[in-house]
């Protein structure tokens, strides 16, 4: 699965490098042009706390809304760059994505995690048209594939559900646990990440087009969840606000202390996978148009 994301993106850039040099002499700066647009995505996340913990698996009842901005200028008849501007929300819950009669996922549903992390991304990524548009942005084809690739930075915060007999903490809450170091070691809340993926754009009308976009996001980290490895050895390994947090048995949210057998030091992720985040959504633009100066007598 990896080796066909790879190859994906790496055709695409090739692609739109090829494109590009052909195209630059045929499309003058009068076709050119910018557009502003919104979006409406539907969220989710591939990682630890799904049914399989690998890219395929997600579970649709975790499924959150994302919403973003974006502008977008046209360079040539295939080619585009877009910015954009997204925050949206991934979840994961063991009780509800795990299956304890499965026996290798049976001690994913025993540690019973949940977690939700609201990512802001700043992406810029390029647009690769499969129908050109060789004439105005009046003349544009009326529906148009296309893939894209890019680069992304994004920042979130994953954050735990409080279960009841805590200490210090109303049950129903939710707590940041990137600083209590929940596995004895330090994170990033934010990374780089590399989006890509595909869609189709319909023009509405001259000024409007509306569009369906399925987008990846390939991250460089495994605790969007903030689950990677394995539980800590010992209560002093986490942070110092831990202890209102695990204030029981967390492998069920029971009343108990810290160092039980079965539980220090055991699996508690698969570290061998880093996190992705993929959006499904519509996209509608509105077409700034372009200036055209009239050519002046003499």
């Amino acid at each position: 699965m990896k080796q066909i994301f790879t190859y994906t993106l790496a055709l695409a850039l090739v692609l739109s490098l090829v494109a590009s040099e052909a195209s630059a002499q045929q499309f003058s700066k009068r076709k050119q042009y910018n557009s502003v647009g919104v979006s409406l995505n539907a969220m989710n996340y591939f990682g630890d706390i799904t049914p399989k913990p690998s890219i395929p698996s997600l579970r649709f009842g975790a499924t959150r809304p994302n919403i973003g901005v974006n502008f977008t200028h046209r360079f040539t008849p295939r080619i585009s760059a877009r910015a954009a501007l997204a925050y949206g929300r991934i979840t994961g819950d063991d009780s509800k994505a795990a299956d304890k009669n499965d026996s290798e996922a049976k001690y994913r549903y025993n540690r019973n995690m949940s977690f939700r992390n609201d990512l802001a991304e700043l992406s810029v990524v390029g647009i690769f048209d499969l129908i050109p548009n060789r004439n105005t942005y009046i003349k544009r084809p009326d529906l148009v594939p296309y893939v894209f690739a890019g680069v992304a930075a994004y920042t979130g915060n994953p954050k735990g559900l409080v279960g009841a007999n805590n200490v210090g903490l109303s049950e129903g809450s939710y707590v940041a646990l990137q600083a209590l170091k929940t596995e004895g070691v330090s994170y990033n809340k934010g990374g780089i990440a590399l989006p890509f993926g595909g869609g189709v754009r319909y023009k509405v009308n001259k000024s409007f087009d509306i569009g369906l976009e399925v987008g990846f996001r390939k991250t460089f980290n495994d605790y969007l969840d903030d689950v990677s490895t394995n539980y800590v050895a010992s209560r002093n390994d986490l942070g110092s606000d831990a202890a209102k947090y695990f204030g029981w048995d967390i492998t069920r949210n029971e009343p108990g202390t810290w160092n039980r057998d079965n539980q220090s030091g055991y699996q508690r992720g698969k570290s061998n996978e880093d996190d992705w985040y993929v959006t499904t959504g519509i996209t509608v633009n509105y077409i700034l148009a372009p200036k055209v100066k009239s050519p002046k007598f003499r």
